[in-house]
């Protein structure tokens, strides 16, 4: 496990504390409660269409759902990087078997001021990273930032928006960050174009290129 680079800024403590909290006390049961959903990744993966021998960072990625998926997207000649907040989430993705030093790299580190150079990268899999992020804008420049031009952001999640929203208890309103218009704003004004957009009722998926 790799620490970041530059020390995480003062601004977002409670940030990084509360989601550490929430995360670390369900690393252990997550993939008891959610461990089904692994084909819906690898399918939203294969549609994404990463380049093979390509660098992906998974950014969010939890106990490593996607890595398998990732690894077999990018082949032998790419490299996939996990990066998660949660120190626990991470060594799940490690006994799990799905970060070993072959496969990918881990790195502990917060989305919105990540620990990789300028176009290093790519593309990007955010799967549920999004709206855990106080300032979506933020983390979007961010994850533009570390990704060459031409270079792919996917946001996945295997539930649809609707279905999220009522498993929570809620419904959907008009103008949320992840209906297309605002998303569309939102990924043009931070670097990026998005190109394909699907909320469908059994996930999430889109795509934006980084201009």
């Amino acid at each position: 496990m790799v620490a970041p680079s530059t020390p995480l800024p003062d601004r977002a403590s409670g940030y990084i504390t509360e989601t550490r909290a929430f995360f670390s006390a369900r690393a252990a049961t997550w993939d008891t409660k959610f461990g089904d959903d692994l084909p819906a990744y690898a399918a939203a993966i294969t549609q994404a269409g990463l380049p093979r021998g390509g660098v992906v960072l998974d950014v969010g990625c939890g106990t490593g759902r996607a890595l398998p998926a990732l690894r077999q997207a990018v082949g032998q000649h790419g490299k996939v990087i996990a990066v998660d907040l949660t120190p626990e989430m991470l060594q799940q993705a490690r006994g799990r078997g799905r970060a070993d030093a072959a496969d990918a790299a881990l790195v502990l580190g917060d989305a919105r001021r990540l620990p990789f150079a300028e176009a290093s990268g790519d593309a990007v899999f955010a799967a549920g990273l999004i709206m855990h992020l106080p300032d979506i804008e933020s983390g979007l420049r961010d994850l533009a930032r570390i990704t060459r031009p031409g270079g792919l952001l996917i946001l996945f999640h295997p539930s649809g928006r609707a279905a999220l929203a009522a498993r929570h208890g809620r419904v959907l309103g008009g103008g949320e960050p992840l209906d297309r218009v605002p998303l569309e704003q939102m990924t043009r004004c931070t670097g990026w174009e998005l190109s394909v957009y699907d909320d469908a009722t059994h996930r999430f998926f889109a795509v934006a290129v980084r201009r």
